[in-house]
């Protein structure tokens, strides 16, 4: 499988989540004490974009209709939301966060 190069490391602190544009795809990147967690950016439910969410340990909190995602699984956790988010498996190499699309 190929990997993406999305960030380094240290541009995310912890309990911080960004958007990553990366072949072709719109992510959010999302760190949890030091590790990194990477789903799809679009909510499954609506418009909102979870990188702009609230991040609580690994619940992310869409902040347009307060669904939220386990970013380990990209299981529901709480409605609106019905439909799993995407989740690519994350490496950490050379202090880069890379994943495997």
């Amino acid at each position: 499988s190929d990997t993406l190069d999305l960030i380094a490391a240290d541009d995310l602190a912890p309990g911080e989540a960004m958007q990553v544009e990366a072949g072709g795809l719109t992510l959010a990147v999302f760190r949890v004490a030091d590790e990194f967690y990477v789903t799809d950016d679009h909510c499954t439910h609506g418009p909102g974009l979870l990188h702009e969410g609230c991040l609580t340990g690994y619940e992310i909190e869409c902040d347009f209709h307060q669904g939220s995602f386990d970013v380990r699984t990209g299981e529901v956790i709480e409605p609106p939301c019905t439909i799993p988010v995407k989740v690519y498996p994350t490496v950490l190499r050379d202090g880069r966060v890379l994943i495997e699309v």
